[in-house]
């Protein structure tokens, strides 16, 4: 884990944000969502144009290893946390923990109370243990798609 190095996102690295994300969710979400919905997720058809604006007002973090972008995650200014990927080949590798670590220690310098998240099953064991607890279950549509996912709280 001490290899990996967290900073924020440089201009320029939004499109491996973009197949980052779109290669995790068609990898590893797949134990939890069904075609249909990992499709409408992360459609391959998608705008990349709208994609790399969304990273650019996120600002998130992101985690490097080897010279390579690994994972990234966001926080916003009341605490919500958008965006929390890590790449489908470095998963249980300490990149969320390291990810998790900076967005924390921002939230405090912020002085943010709360973390909060939609976060998808796939993800729910890992904000578990980074102390999170589930506020509610809910259904949320997607394009023509319904995604089950949990918002989670954690107080500071």
């Amino acid at each position: 884990m001490n290899n990996i190095e967290v900073r924020k996102i440089c201009r320029g690295e939004e499109e491996e944000l973009w197949m980052l994300f779109y290669n995790t969710i068609h990898t590893i979400n797949t134990r939890d969502y069904n075609d249909d919905q990992i499709a409408a997720w992360a459609p391959k058809d998608f705008d990349i144009n709208i994609a790399i604006q969304k990273f650019i007002d996120i600002d998130p973090f992101v985690a490097i290893k080897d010279g390579m972008i690994v994972g990234y995650a966001d926080i916003q200014t009341d605490g919500y946390i958008d965006h929390f990927y890590c790449h489908h080949k470095y998963q249980s590798q300490g990149v969320g923990r390291k990810l998790f670590s900076a967005l924390e220690k921002e939230a405090k310098e912020k002085g943010i109370y709360k973390m909060y998240s939609n976060v998808s099953i796939t993800a729910r064991p890992f904000f578990e243990a980074m102390g999170f607890g589930v506020e509610k279950e809910q259904v949320v549509k997607v394009r023509d798609q319904k995604l089950k996912n949990y918002r989670m709280v954690r107080q500071l």
